[in-house]
């Protein structure tokens, strides 16, 4: 063989670089088809094509694909996302910080979709980024009003209406919503003082609601002891007892789950000295109290906000009572 043979490029070395559609979705987390449409319809493509049919991404392709993703996920329109990806090259610009104000309309809609969007194609990054973002920009309270439960409602129909073909989505945004919410800030800043209890009662295991009022409550720098689902009764009026709580928050999701003689249990706990001993004020938290007047020394708050000015303003009348 002569050495002019020998050092003739072979069919291997003419094959172009860079990854096939199917790697490039499974790499994005959404489907072949979607990438092949945005090719056809928003010139995403890529610049080599083998054959001049088979798409072969180059890293430079794969990051403009990237840059469209991140931005269809924050609520983009999919035809303007696409010219700003190609205009960047794939960079994503910089995000000007963002001052805490209330939720516009349109600011929630594109937010509510970002999230939603995100959890279909399992993206987790763009999920932490997106929830993070609504509970700085608009407080635990409105971030999880206005986009967290609508996305979690939006994944659960979908999750009904196909069986158990998207149970891995709710459980994806569940967990993603319950760290931006123990991330909210304002840990750092709780006061002293008697703190407030939040806890599921004995039969009840579902704690987001809880974690978005702890949330609050975090932002407002109140004290608070969060013990999370199915707390035992015995633990709960331990807990009652050795903490002197301002107050107790109790959650129930359904009736099924409703512990009435607990929560008047706990509403009739006293604490403190002889002669002055006091009792916590008792919320009961969730649609499963409703149907019943609460014991006496408990309330019902309407929702978030109304249960997060009542235990404002028992805090700081327990403040001012120590």
């Amino acid at each position: 063989m002569s050495e002019k043979t020998a050092l003739s490029p072979g069919p291997a070395s003419r094959v172009p670089t860079g990854i096939t559609t199917g790697d490039l979705a499974r790499r994005l987390g959404v489907s072949p088809t979607t990438v092949r449409s945005w090719d056809r319809r928003y010139g995403i493509g890529p610049a080599v094509r083998l054959d001049g049919t088979h798409r072969r991404w180059a890293p430079g392709d794969v990051a403009v694909l990237e840059e469209m993703c991140r931005l269809t996920a924050a609520g983009t329109p999919p035809a303007e996302a696409a010219r700003a990806a190609r205009a960047s090259g794939g960079t994503p610009p910089p995000r000007p910080p963002v001052a805490a104000a209330a939720p516009a309309p349109g600011d929630v809609r594109r937010e509510y979709r970002g999230v939603v969007h995100a959890a279909a194609r399992l993206d987790g990054p763009a999920l932490e980024a997106l929830l993070a973002g609504a509970v700085a920009a608009y407080g635990a309270a409105a971030a999880w009003e206005d986009v967290m439960v609508p996305a979690l409602h939006a994944v659960g129909r979908t999750w009904e209406s196909s069986g158990d073909l998207c149970v891995e989505v709710e459980h994806l945004l569940s967990w993603h919503v319950s760290t931006a919410l123990r991330r909210a800030p304002g840990s750092e800043r709780r006061g002293p003082g008697a703190p407030v209890l939040l806890a599921c009662v004995p039969a009840e295991r579902h704690t987001l609601p809880l974690e978005a009022l702890a949330a609050g409550l975090a932002e407002r720098g109140l004290p608070l002891r969060m013990f999370g689902a199915a707390v035992p009764a015995e633990a709960l009026d331990a807990a009652v007892r050795r903490t002197g709580p301002a107050a107790v928050t109790l959650w129930s999701q359904t009736r099924s789950t409703a512990d009435h003689a607990l929560a008047g249990h706990v509403a009739a706990t006293g604490f403190g000295l002889r002669g002055a001993r006091t009792a916590p004020l008792v919320l009961l938290a969730g649609p499963g109290w409703a149907g019943r007047n609460p014991p006496p020394g408990a309330v019902r708050p309407a929702g978030l906000r109304e249960a997060l000015e009542l235990l404002t303003q028992r805090c700081g009348a327990r403040s001012e009572d120590a």
